[in-house]
């Protein structure tokens, strides 16, 4: 059986932007997400399962300081630093399978879209939300696949989410602010459905 990193490795490898279903020429979801939420741009967020995301070149424009990628294939993260060129020294590249992430600092915005949602069994969702629960203190935005998505996704099987399902996931540490469904368009003209939904930590 394939390892997950080589998967993801091969993925970045031989595929350009426009042959996965992930691309977004526009991250719209999650830079209304953020906006909404009225950051102070000087503190820590991190964009989990980043890739090559466009929504790191958004954050740099949007004025933010200190922002972190992880992604656990280390080329999709060269793939990006390349786009951006000398403005890829401003950010914090992390190579890592998020179940294996040891953060050393706490993040005022934890954004994962299309990342969490690849976490299937209840030991590795668990461990992540104990990651989570500890390092991000203030707001998270998730985007996954709702449940008139698809069920795997590059391959791989994938769990499908409500707002009301995802909510009560993180029920324990954090209250829900909002939650929408959406359509998202792939690059070869096919359609997936999501939901993001934004959460506060509980004081």
């Amino acid at each position: 059986m394939i390892k997950k990193k080589d998967h993801w490795e091969k993925v970045f490898k031989t595929k350009t932007p426009q042959e996965v279903s992930w691309t977004e020429a526009y991250p719209k979801n999650s830079i209304d997400f953020i906006n909404q939420l009225n950051l102070d741009i000087r503190l820590p967020v991190i964009d989990i399962g980043g890739g090559d995301s466009l929504l790191v070149d958004n954050l740099l424009e949007m004025g933010f300081k200190d922002i972190s990628v992880l992604d656990i294939s280390k080329k999709a993260l060269q793939r990006t630093k390349k786009r951006l060129g000398e403005r890829s020294k401003k950010i914090s590249w992390i190579v890592s399978d998020i179940l294996d992430f040891k953060p050393k600092k706490k993040y005022t915005l934890w954004h994962d879209r299309a990342s969490f949602h690849f976490l299937t069994n209840s030991k590795d969702i668990d461990c992540y939300k104990e990651i989570v629960n500890q390092w991000a203190s203030k707001y998270m935005i998730f985007g996954t696949f709702s449940k008139e998505g698809p069920l795997k996704c590059s391959g791989l099987p994938i769990t499908q989410y409500s707002c009301e399902s995802i909510a009560k996931r993180f029920q324990k540490h954090f209250d829900p602010l909002e939650c929408k469904y959406s359509i998202h368009q792939t690059p070869f003209e096919t359609q997936q459905h999501f939901i993001f939904s934004s959460f506060k930590k509980k004081c």
